[in-house]
């Protein structure tokens, strides 16, 4: 070949130009991230979805479920603080992409208790086998093999499944937080680098969009996976016995976590292929508009501070952020309603559960498909109104205690919405002496105490097991038990296998209805609370401002929220399960109490942040401004309250010299 021959381009070539420009296109990148939040944040909602079917699968209290449910905010407080400091020095999409390769492993690790543990043990039911009073279950001689020497043995051998699997799960959530530390604190300053000022927006409210239907999604897969059973991979079918229906089913819990931890791991490898810089969107504004890294080295004369340096000043920097008494007061408000959200979401599908006898994958899909896209169309609303209004501090401040308070009126006829706890043998009845009796009676039968396999009376008492019941037989052609002693005044009564249930989904209606309304009016309050943070700090600040309203959130509301409910829901348990001398989860509850207590420390968030809504209205409005010039009747509309219209007294003189001009 000569010098002048033409060369051919290579089809690699153009394949490969056609790759790079894919990476180096900010729209795709929108796209990539978009994927991964979702992906991530779906976990987060599966979690939330199944944890009460994991507590019931391991024996967990519900302490402990809360405290696994927010274990991951551990990690990810721990290093919020270094991506202030590492954000523009790092390469973002690569950090992005390991960290979502970290958090598909931590979802995979949370997956493991189901393959290292045997199969899900339960109280037996009826078999299909011709000789039925073979069966544990049922009141006969064969019985008195649960003496003491058999609970001795069970007392010695204990509850290992329980104490394998917690450390399993909190580590899993730990790496979970920490692999998802730079997901979106880079996502959103990568995209909002290289987007054009026009489209910028655009594409960051395409990320809050999916910061709410992310759990949501979560939610609805939990609702799917959790109808199948927890050991459908290690049984055949035909040897299923429950129903989805039943008190001791578990669902396939694991099942979510595969698949999410796979999508993770699918959505974190292009951004190992992102470069760390990529040509802004509109050149335009190139020359305009300097790039980060060539705003550091030709704008900025000093030199960066070192992490030692960044370390100590970062707590100076907090405390003068925290001496803004708007700023504080609108973040302890928002504490309140996350550490509430917190709390409902990981146990709102239990409340529904217990109080109306729900299904696991039924409440599951209520959350999913109905409280939370009403809370994402409060949040919407809440801006359209902003925007519309032309909104300022202080006509913000009004909504946020207008809507909050409105949700606590909402809310407070929940607490009187409910059912009564159902008559359960032995365990719960509002008549003492028939309590007394519907235990002695069952004696003979020499029941196992720890066994559960709920039964409905004909009388309406539900017993804890055919046994406990007094009753001999099955009978195949009606599908219940026969000749149960504890029922009846003769003593021949029937049963039904099941719970008896609470008998008033009259009012489970409404309870949505009043529910899905509160919550609509409470995310009413997001956006311009959020949008009264940013008029309050300095602009200096107002990165680390941030930094630190999410750090706030994480120590008082995410991590503590779910523990504080689930302590809670707790004190209200009337009968423990056990396995051996080891309390496992609780078998009923107190359902007036659990009601009162669950649903008043939701009224009670609610108030606390009515009240600090209500004082930031109030110090508000003790900052006077005189009558303005023609030129400027709507600073105070338009853009808030300017600092030369501003004046005060001596009771408000300090507030001001910290307040910063835009409020």
């Amino acid at each position: 070949m000569t010098a002048d021959t033409p060369r051919r381009s290579s089809p690699v070539t153009g394949r490969h130009a056609r790759y790079f420009s894919l990476l180096s296109n900010i729209k795709f990148f929108v796209f990539c991230q978009g994927l991964l939040q979702l992906a991530q944040l779906l976990v987060s909602g599966y979690l939330k979805g199944s944890i009460t079917t994991i507590e019931k699968r391991y024996g967990l209290s519900s302490q402990m479920s809360g405290l696994i449910a927010s274990f991951n905010e551990v990690g990810n407080t721990v290093l919020i603080v270094f991506v202030s400091y590492f954000g523009s020095r790092v390469h973002r999409p690569r950090c992005i992409g390991v960290g979502g390769l970290i958090a598909s492993g931590a979802v995979l690790l949370m997956a493991l208790p189901h393959f290292i543990n045997g199969p899900y043990e339960y109280s037996s039911s009826i078999s299909n086998a011709a000789d039925n009073r073979s069966s544990s279950d049922l009141c006969s001689a064969s019985n008195q093999s649960y003496g003491t020497s058999q609970l001795q043995n069970q007392t010695e051998t204990g509850n290992p499944d329980h104490w394998a699997v917690i450390p399993i799960l909190l580590l899993g959530q730990l790496l979970l937080g920490i692999g998802g530390v730079p997901i979106q604190p880079f996502g959103i300053s990568y995209i909002d680098d290289y987007a054009s000022r026009k489209n910028s927006p655009l594409y960051l409210g395409i990320m809050f969009a999916v910061s709410v239907i992310g759990p949501a999604f979560g939610f609805l897969l939990g609702s799917l996976l959790l109808r199948f059973y927890v050991d459908f991979d290690k049984l055949p079918k035909d040897k299923i016995e429950l129903t989805n229906g039943d008190p001791r089913w578990i669902g396939a819990w694991w099942l979510g976590f595969l698949l999410a931890a796979g999508l993770l791991f699918l959505t974190s490898l292009p951004y190992l292929f992102f470069p760390a810089k990529m040509p802004k969107e509109d050149p335009t504004e190139a020359g305009t508009e300097l790039e980060p890294e060539t705003l550091i080295s030709e704008t900025t004369p000093t030199e960066e501070p070192t992490l030692l340096e960044f370390l100590k000043a970062f707590p100076r920097i907090v405390v003068r952020t925290l001496k803004n008494p708007i700023f504080l007061l609108v973040v302890l408000a928002q504490v309140n309603l996350a550490a509430m959200v917190a709390g409902l979401a990981t146990f709102m599908n239990k409340f529904i559960e217990q109080q109306f006898s729900k299904a696991p994958w039924l409440s599951n899909m209520i959350i999913g498909g109905i409280n939370i896209p009403m809370a994402m169309v409060g949040i919407m609303a809440g801006g359209a109104i902003m925007r519309k209004l032309h909104m300022s501090v202080r006509s913000s401040a009004l909504l946020c205690t207008v809507v909050v308070f409105a949700s606590v009126l909402i809310a407070m006829p929940l607490l009187l919405l409910g059912c009564p706890t159902q008559e359960v043998a032995g365990i719960f009845s509002s008549s003492p002496q028939r309590q007394v009796t519907s235990t002695a009676c069952s004696l003979e039968c020499s029941c196992d105490p720890q066994a559960y396999n709920p039964v409905c009376g004909s009388n309406g008492v539900e017993f804890q097991s055919p046994c406990h019941a007094g009753c001999k037989d099955w009978d195949f052609d009606k599908k219940n038990y026969t000749a149960c002693r504890c029922i009846g005044e003769d003593g021949a009564g029937s049963a039904r296998g099941g719970s008896c249930g609470t008998r008033c989904t009259h009012l489970f209606f409404p309870f949505l209805i009043l529910c899905a309304l509160a919550g609509l009016m409470a995310s009413l309050s997001q956006t311009p609370s959020f949008m009264m943070i940013l008029r309050t700090v300095t602009p200096e600040d107002k990165s680390f401002a941030l930094g630190i309203q999410f750090m706030i959130f994480r120590v008082l509301a995410f991590m503590p929220g779910p523990v504080i409910y689930g302590s809670a829901i707790d004190t209200t348990c009337i009968f423990w399960g056990a396995k051996g001398n080891k309390r496992t989860s609780c078998r009923y509850y107190n359902l007036d109490l659990f009601r009162q207590r669950f649903l008043g420390l939701q009224v009670f968030f609610l108030f606390g942040g009515f009240i600090c809504f209500l004082m930031t209205l109030i110090i508000l409005r003790r900052i006077k401004r005189p009558s303005p010039p023609n030129s400027q009747e709507k600073g105070d509309l338009d853009s808030g309250i300017k600092p030369n219209d501003l004046q005060h007294d001596g009771k408000s003189g300090e507030i001001m010299k910290m307040c910063p001009p835009e409020v």
